[in-house]
């Protein structure tokens, strides 16, 4: 039910900080909000989603983390050898898809072969 809610919704980078590429993204569903947990958790794997307060947002790479983990994106969201290293920026929109483990495990080796990009598209022209 968590996984469903999260991805129902879709989310505005407010602000990216606290690691290089971390994105924080709101508005959170009000079901959602948890507080942050009273003692982080030091090893949080890279592309883990999680849900802290009234936010939700992607750790970019290993670290320490005090947010409630509920997934793993298996796409780099911030890569120093890129042009430009994070494929967002404030305001953007950012919409989650639940996949399958076989789905996870497919766009991982398209992505260590170089073969795989983040689809964009357009959800508000004005």
């Amino acid at each position: 039910d968590i996984i469903a809610l999260h991805s129902k919704a879709v989310y505005t980078v407010f602000f990216i900080g606290f690691l290089p590429g971390f994105l924080y993204l709101g508005k959170l569903d009000e079901k959602l909000h948890f507080r942050r947990k009273r003692k982080p958790e030091l090893d949080i794997k890279k592309g883990a989603v999680g849900i802290g307060g009234k936010q939700t947002g992607i750790y970019p790479q290993d670290s320490p983390g005090g947010w409630h983990i509920i997934g793993n994106s298996p796409v780099a969201f911030f890569d120093i050898l890129k042009p430009n290293p994070c494929f967002a920026k404030p305001g953007d929109k950012i919409k989650f898809n639940s996949i399958s483990k076989e789905e996870y495990t497919r766009v991982s080796v398209l992505i260590q072969a170089g073969q795989y990009e983040i689809k964009n598209s357009t959800i508000d022209s004005w």
